[in-house]
């Protein structure tokens, strides 16, 4: 009898696990959401780091990138009631490590970028259960003052002051276009 039960439970716990998927509605309203998140901070980043680049270069655009785009980046997730990172396979800020689900993303969308394929973002529910959103992060020409080739975007000075805030920077060497990183965004309440 109590192994009736038990083999009962299990397969009650069985299906229901099963069943745990968004969708095609759920993708597509976390889709929107997902992107308009992650354009309202880029909004936010990016400007400042264009204020920043207008007044000093990378002179002051790397301090602020180094203290304050965590700190401005967690603002947007209490704001938006999500956890926001930007994360990437070739890091400036070691605290930005990807997971083991987000480098699965990136690595699925550096190879559709290499097979010119278009790249979409991805929803899905993590391993928590939460629905989960990831969109690619491209170079534009912008960034490549302080995350393009180096001795030809990136001037021997500005390296050095990337290196003295980043000693183990990864973050060079790209080219307009290429994948930078992604953003990966956790919705805490599903709707």
């Amino acid at each position: 009898m109590k192994k009736n039960i038990f083999l009962l439970l299990m397969a009650i716990l069985a299906l229901s696990s099963c069943s745990k998927s968004l969708s095609k509605k759920e993708v597509e309203q976390y889709t929107i959401k997902g992107k308009d998140i992650a354009m309202a901070t880029q909004k936010k980043l990016g400007g400042t780091l264009v204020e920043k680049m207008k007044n000093g270069g990378v002179r002051e655009a790397v301090p602020f990138c180094n203290t304050k785009a965590i700190p401005l980046t967690k603002e947007m997730s209490e704001k938006f009631n999500v956890t926001i990172k930007r994360t990437s396979h070739r890091l400036r800020n070691p605290d930005n490590k990807p997971t083991d689900e987000e480098v699965l993303i990136i690595d699925e969308f550096s190879k559709k970028l290499k097979s010119k394929k278009a790249l979409m973002p991805v929803v899905e529910l993590d391993k928590e259960g939460k629905p989960h959103f990831y969109a690619p992060i491209i170079i534009k020409k912008k960034c490549l003052a302080c995350h393009g080739e180096l001795s030809v975007d990136v001037t021997q000075v500005s390296d050095s002051i990337i290196e003295s805030y980043y000693p183990k920077d990864l973050a060079t060497g790209f080219k307009e276009g290429d994948l930078r990183g992604i953003w990966s965004i956790t919705f805490n309440e599903s709707e």
